[in-house]
């Protein structure tokens, strides 16, 4: 993911309000983030734990967008929806996104399973265990680029015009 800033988040929602979009917080560590490893930006409101955001790279463009879960709502044993991966399996949440545009207005919403601190990135470019053997830039390279296709998707969906 290349670098991005305060100002360009801000302007990448679909799913909030110019008012929303104005204040809400962002990760004061976008100076040092290893943007080379990081497909995807997502971060939790440390005022809300119920409310999480997220920013995704598609082709020339940035889609952010506003999540909600509940606050007891981890599971114990689940395979995140974007990573899918099958060694970090806890602390999986069901998070909710309302649409953009009308649909959103209206209350429409999609949801997805994913990990509540947003370690994707992260869990996908892990070493093969040994029953998943085979090349391992290989196998970081095709987890890697589902992974952003999964995010890509998901953010084409809610930023969807009627």
């Amino acid at each position: 993911m290349e670098k991005i800033n305060e100002k360009r988040i801000r302007k990448s929602f679909v799913n909030a309000s110019r008012r929303e979009s104005t204040e809400l917080p962002v990760p004061k560590d976008l100076d040092t983030a290893d943007w080379e490893n990081i497909d995807f930006l997502g971060w939790p409101d440390p005022r809300n734990p119920q409310r999480s955001y997220a920013v995704v790279p598609v082709e020339d463009q940035l889609i952010g967008f506003i999540l909600t879960t509940t606050q007891s709502g981890a599971h114990k044993q689940a395979m995140c929806s974007w990573c899918e991966d099958i060694t970090e399996t806890s602390d999986i949440r069901m998070f909710t996104a309302k649409l953009g545009g009308a649909a959103g207005r209206k209350g429409d919403t999609i949801g997805t399973m994913i990990h509540a601190g947003f370690e994707c990135s992260r869990f996908v470019r892990r070493m093969p265990t040994p029953q998943e053997g085979g090349d391992p830039e290989q196998f970081v390279a095709t987890r890697v680029s589902k992974l952003r296709a999964q995010i890509a998707g998901f953010a084409i969906r809610l930023a969807k015009r009627d």
